[in-house]
């Protein structure tokens, strides 16, 4: 399932092999369930292209892509036909990198592929934990008629793991009903402190992105924008936390290209991507 004799395009310095690599990237280029703009499946493609217009070095961490991190990208996943079907293509790919002990960082692609990974990774590690930047709840139970969407794919997420166990950043949106169960069942922002003790106890995660967290007025790629959103400078140091967790598995989601001619979008995508390669631990 996994590509892992290379592939033709590459995100900017990630060209270690399959074998040495200790962070598989693999795209999961999607949109079927998108309610508002399509687009989201183009955007692994635009971010390996756009990425050579990056340096490969991070002037916030001091370290490079190409002498302290070793990645290798699988290239795209072949992604056709229902919700569900998707869904099992991505599981099957997560459960083959993770199975190999190296940590799956997914390009979406819209928000509903992180459910695939989730349900590999929790099959692994059943005391997973997710954390989940957005915009959006994405906790409604139906979104016209589907219990597959971009829309429900944190309440699928909250299904398989319980109470207690996700927390959100940079929400928004979303509808009454949704606020108020968040209330009860998710647990609101991610603390210097929660952060701490979750570090201590070593816990599995799971950082999903979706990148419309960031204001449109920066961001306007993607297919749902919601004004209000935190800039890149308060993005960058929220990912700092990344490097005190026990990271087994992240994605980037929600880039749609197409909509900001401009490509400063995809631009800030690549550079986002390249500090989360750079924080995390593998």
């Amino acid at each position: 399932m996994i590509n892992k004799k290379g592939n033709i395009q590459n995100f900017l310095g990630c060209d270690a092999n399959y074998e040495e690599a200790g962070i598989v990237i693999f795209g999961a280029p999607y949109d079927s369930t998108t309610s508002n703009r399509p687009g989201a499946r183009f955007g692994p493609a635009s971010m390996r292209q756009e990425s050579y217009g990056l340096e490969t070095y991070s002037p916030y961490l001091d370290k490079d892509l190409e002498d302290d991190a070793k990645v290798y990208d699988a290239g795209d996943l072949e992604l056709y036909g229902k919700a569900e079907t998707v869904l099992q293509t991505i599981e099957q790919a997560t459960s083959e990198i993770i199975n190999d002990n190296k940590i799956p960082l997914m390009l979406g692609g819209e928000h509903l592929v992180t459910l695939g990974a989730v349900r590999a990774i929790a099959k692994k590690h059943p005391d997973l934990h997710i954390i989940h930047f957005d915009a959006h709840t994405d906790l409604r139970d139906e979104y016209l008629g589907e219990k597959l969407s971009h829309a429900t794919v944190i309440r699928r997420c909250h299904d398989i793991l319980g109470d207690g166990r996700i927390f959100q950043y940079g929400i928004r949106s979303g509808t009454r009903d949704e606020f108020y169960w968040a209330r009860e069942h998710i647990a609101n922002g991610v603390t210097p402190k929660m952060v701490a003790e979750l570090s201590e106890l070593n816990v599995p995660f799971y950082f999903t992105l979706d990148l419309d967290v960031l204001d449109p007025s920066i961001f306007s790629g993607t297919g749902t924008p919601e004004a209000g959103g935190i800039n890149f400078e308060e993005l960058r140091h929220n990912l700092m936390f990344l490097q005190n967790l026990n990271i087994v598995g992240c994605d980037i989601v929600e880039l749609a290209p197409n909509f900001d001619p401009s490509g400063v979008s995809t631009a800030t995508a690549c550079k986002v991507l390249r500090e989360i390669l750079l924080t995390i631990k593998s």
